[in-house]
């Protein structure tokens, strides 16, 4: 589901969910257009030191976003969503940060247990 930028009543939701909906896309310019060169990603799983190694990540990773909900405050936007990662769909909350219209730094966390068990 794509959010639309014209029902937004921020400058900061309209560069999140842009980005958000290039990932979804697979449009990996438009998502690193959205982030400072040397923004920092600190999730469940891993950390990450710069905008470069982040999209390479996507690249690779290809997850999908269904966002449930929107909160904004300033250059704070934090997302409800539900990712996609392939083997499992994961309730997630992601906390993003911005300086000068371009996400600064992301946050995200959710339960990793549905990634980490075995499967029979």
């Amino acid at each position: 589901m794509k959010i639309m930028a014209e029902t937004l009543i921020s400058n900061s939701e309209k560069v999140v969910l842009t980005f958000i909906n290039a990932l979804n896309d697979e449009d990996f310019t438009t998502a690193g257009k959205q982030l400072a060169p040397g923004m920092k990603f600190d999730g469940v799983m891993g950390s990450r030191d710069s905008a470069d190694a982040y999209i390479n990540d996507m690249k690779h990773m290809k997850f999908k976003y269904q966002v449930k909900k929107v909160f904004a405050d300033n250059d704070d936007v934090c997302l409800f969503y539900d990712i996609n990662m392939g083997n499992a769909t994961i309730f997630s909350c992601g906390w993003y940060h911005l300086v000068n219209d371009k996400i600064n730094s992301l946050k995200v966390v959710f339960d990793p247990r549905p990634l980490l068990e075995k499967k029979d």
